[in-house]
């Protein structure tokens, strides 16, 4: 039987691989298609910066990849006053975001299995436990994984194989 970390880390695993298919069957029109508000590459990247930001124990000790570039992880204005738009210049290449994307697989079974599920968010803005951000943290990534799938879909054609779980 799986404890509780196990099976987050599957799930993370199962999410991140629906992830990494999406971006590896899009097509270099869709990659950075002027007509999305927020291109491909960008909604990509935002689930994944997430995606590692609420797997570190606090927000006071996120180290981002070293690849980041300032305000890249926001899709519209920031979240505090001004709520100015961030600037958004170049975008990732398609290798750039599956290079942080295998960041993120690694990262993921290696803190669910040292994560306090018990233990508060870490982050002052998401008042519950960490058993919570974490189902949280997995409906947000499959929230944008969707989103690139759905666009596959309807402009492409392409199909993303489901993943129910990962286990290695």
């Amino acid at each position: 039987m799986l404890n509780h970390a196990e099976i987050l880390c599957s799930q993370y695993r199962a999410a991140l691989e629906m992830l990494k298919q999406a971006v590896v069957r899009c097509p270099p029109e869709l990659w950075d298609d002027a007509q999305d508000r927020n291109r491909f590459w960008h909604v990509a990247y935002h689930a994944l910066f997430y995606t590692h930001l609420y797997l570190h124990p606090r927000g006071e000790v996120f180290q981002p990849w070293p690849l980041h570039r300032v305000d890249y992880e926001f899709l519209g204005p920031k979240p505090w006053p001004p709520h100015e738009l961030p600037t958004i210049g170049e975008p990732y290449t398609p290798g750039e975001v599956l290079a942080f994307l295998e960041v993120c697989q690694a990262f993921a079974a290696q803190q669910t299995a040292a994560l306090d599920l018990e233990g508060p968010s870490g982050f002052s803005w998401l008042p519950f436990n960490k058993l919570e951000l974490q189902i949280y943290n997995i409906r947000h990534l499959q929230q944008h994984t969707g989103e690139l799938m759905e666009r596959l879909g309807s402009r492409a054609q392409i199909n993303v194989d489901w993943k129910a779980e990962s286990r290695e």
